[in-house]
């Protein structure tokens, strides 16, 4: 029991985090390296809009066919529907 106890602390000890010392970045740095990615940020953003916009186009062209389609399966649906109306009448 004993020797149960004492590999449950060193299993304790040995699963305890140790702490991660992260330097501060100086001011000069950070400042100087800010312009550049912010010019290439603003170009990716617009890049990212305007394939925002053509998927935005593509969507609403596929849902106007989805429409047209679907306004087609009613017709025939409510055409089926007379066919039996009248098949039963005869």
């Amino acid at each position: 029991m004993s020797i149960f106890a004492g590999m449950s602390v060193f299993a304790a000890k040995a699963q305890s985090p140790v702490p991660i010392v992260v330097q501060a970045a100086s001011a000069a740095t950070v400042s100087s390296t800010t312009s550049t990615p912010a010019a290439q940020n603003s170009e990716a953003l617009q890049a990212a809009l305007r394939s925002l916009q053509e998927m935005k186009v593509a969507n609403e062209e596929t849902l106007k066919k989805q429409e047209a389609a679907l306004q087609q399966l009613d017709e025939l649906q409510t055409a089926a529907d007379q066919v039996k109306i009248f098949g039963k009448r005869g």
